[in-house]
């Protein structure tokens, strides 16, 4: 059984509008409340006042659910059993409600429709009426009018007031706002950040003009150091950029027309965005311009790039490529698996970090001097600056004299060492330990020689002390070009040549420079990545044969970034395996305003230590002369 409920309004026209609803019950009811299957809003009628049934011989009985009746054709009833296909007419209050059947269908259909204004019983007119406030408040275009001119008052009048009362002060050198509240502070659109935060309320700071937006002298007049050259050619930088097209070329000239031109610090560098850490530049703003740019500017030394993983170019590490006297003379190289550095040591990798050669059994004879008895590890020499970022350079004092004894005589117990890094007085010390006289006790030219790591014993025989009683003059030239010779304590480790001054008896060593950090250009942190093993980027160490041999990893290969870092929103390239990737937009790397510091890293990456912000001194931003 269903019934087809029609409710009819009108429109001021008084064209009628029929919305039809089909209700698959065994019965209907009907009254103001809103759960009713007919809701008649209408303070004359009851929650519930009906309900109309149909029987199985199709007649329809409506029944008054309480004491108050309705009207059947005029006639009061609380009862009243109809025949559909005879038709009837129901009254509930100022509605009526026309019960007839659908011949095509054969469903009941009940059609209502309001036939009088509503009584002062009805609901509407209860409602906007019985309980208005209209006359106890002013007229809507009255109110409007206030709130207008208080608000014109509050946020540009007083502003404006604000403002000028403060101008002529800021003329004065090293002015400065008085603290309180000030009216146009209501203009701004948000908390400064943190490298702003001292500025405080003195909006003039930035805002030198009013209605004039920020322009880029405002910047530079406290950025005078940190300002990168993007600021130094304006026309150069929107070339770069490349002309807008569509809705952006509209919104650049409507942008130019209200004194806002492209290529301002702000188009990047956003304020009022929170009190926290200058949000880092989007990715899509450096794709801006670098993607493609080569094509734009065919003079600029910059490759393209738009996302590290799938089009990013091949890094190029500053390496030292030769000695200017006793300085180290850098050059930026395209990286190559093959790429060397002459750092002026005579060192291997893959010697030292061997499992079965001297070393390793000269470390297994020691397991309590070394991280591993298995043999050298990394960590033996490399230690870590106080950041955990960058490694200090090694130091042979330090890392390589518990091997590699410099001692050439003993005392009682005490060693008497050659001067490390000092070659004229190294000469000078064999020349007085000779020349002095006759040796107190036996010593020999073996003491001079580069000896297994680990023996510090000397040992001399009866002949070599005759030899040296006999012959010392010419012992101590001897055993400088000992020492300086093949076999010896230096030249076994430096690169030795003839052609040194008289006080170095003519022998020359190489200077010794360690390059503390090879990508200038972007940023790497150590201690992001400890809980990797060192060779998982360093993989040719361990069968490095070759002291020239850079053992730096480059973007893409074994052990190379890409092994793990993929670009922004996970971009990579189909023919690269990541197993673990890790998002990698610009601003991980990249900070053109810190070369020598950290770039932006997001508040959840950001170290609790003083990583980012350790002092340049601690970490040299050049090679260091090693003594």
């Amino acid at each position: 059984m269903s019934f087809l409920v029609r409710q009819i309004a009108f429109k001021t026209s008084g064209e009628e509008i029929v919305r039809a609803t089909t209700i698959d019950l065994p019965e209907v009811t009907i009254g103001r409340d809103a759960a009713c299957g007919i809701h008649l809003s209408d303070l004359a009628v009851n929650p519930v006042h009906a309900r109309v049934t149909q029987g199985d011989d199709g007649r329809v009985t409506v029944t008054a659910t309480t004491e108050q009746p309705f009207e059947v054709n005029g006639r009061s009833t609380l009862q009243a059993v109809i025949d559909p296909a005879v038709g009837a007419e129901l009254t509930f209050g100022g509605h009526r409600i026309d019960l007839s059947r659908d011949q095509k269908a054969g469903r009941v259909v009940l059609s209502v429709r309001r036939v009088e204004a509503l009584s002062e019983s009805a609901e509407d007119k209860d409602i906007t009426t019985a309980y208005t406030l209209k006359g106890l408040l002013p007229g809507k275009r009255m109110s409007a009018w206030t709130f207008a001119v208080l608000v014109l008052v509050a946020f540009l009048a007083f502003p404006i007031y604000s403002y000028m009362t403060y101008k002529p002060l800021a003329m004065h050198e090293k002015a400065r706002r008085p603290d309180g509240f000030h009216a146009d502070q209501t203009w701004s659109s948000g908390p400064l950040s943190l490298a702003h935060k001292n500025l405080g309320g003195d909006c003039q700071a930035c805002h030198t003009q009013a209605f004039v937006a920020v322009t880029d002298n405002a910047c530079l007049t406290c950025h005078t150091k940190d300002a990168h050259d993007h600021i130094s050619d304006k026309e150069r930088l929107l070339k770069a950029r490349g002309e807008p097209s569509g809705m952006a070329a509209l919104q650049r000239a409507v942008a130019t027309a209200f004194n806002r031109p492209a290529g301002r610090c702000v188009d990047c560098h956003t304020e009022h965005e929170g009190a926290g850490a200058m949000p880092a530049t989007q990715q899509k703003f450096c794709a801006d311009c670098h993607n493609g740019m080569k094509g734009r500017l065919p003079d600029t030394r910059i490759a393209d790039a738009a996302d590290f993983g799938t089009a990013h170019p091949q890094f190029k590490p500053m390496i030292i490529s030769g000695m200017n006297g006793d300085k180290p003379v850098f050059q930026r190289a395209n990286w190559t698996p093959d790429l060397a550095e002459n750092n002026g040591l005579k060192f291997t990798h893959g010697q030292h970090l061997s499992k079965t050669n001297g070393i390793a059994q000269m470390v297994r004879r020691m397991p309590n001097r070394f991280a591993s008895a298995d043999g050298l590890q990394c960590k033996d020499c490399h230690k870590a600056d106080a950041t955990g970022t960058r490694f200090k350079p090694v130091v042979m004092e330090d890392s390589c004299q518990s091997c590699h004894s410099l001692s050439f005589d003993q005392v009682g117990g005490t060693f008497r060492t050659l001067r490390h890094g000092e070659p004229e007085l190294v000469v000078a010390d064999l020349r007085a330990f000779y020349r002095g006289g006759a040796p107190a006790r036996p010593a020999n030219l073996s003491g001079l020689a580069r000896r297994v790591p680990g023996d510090a014993a000397l040992r001399s025989t009866a002949a070599d002390y005759a030899r040296a009683v006999r012959f010392y003059p010419t012992r101590a030239e001897q055993a400088v070009a000992k020492v300086f010779s093949q076999g010896g304590m230096c030249y076994d480790c430096h690169t030795v040549t003839r052609g040194g001054s008289a006080a170095s008896a003519g022998f020359a060593v190489q200077p010794v420079a360690q390059n503390d950090r090879y990508y200038h250009k972007g940023w790497f942190d150590h201690k992001a990545h400890d809980k990797s093993d060192c060779a998982d980027c360093h993989v040719n160490a361990g069968n490095s044969n070759k002291a020239s041999d850079l053992l730096v990893p480059g973007i893409d290969g074994k052990g190379g970034c890409r092994s793990c870092h993929v670009g922004g929103e996970g971009a990579k390239l189909a023919s690269v395996s990541v197993k673990d990737p890790v998002d990698s937009s610009c601003a991980m790397c990249h900070s053109y305003h810190m070369d020598a510091g950290a770039p932006w890293a997001p508040k959840k990456d950001r170290k609790k230590d003083v990583a980012q912000t350790v002092a340049v001194a601690e970490r040299p931003r050049f090679p260091v002369k090693l003594r």
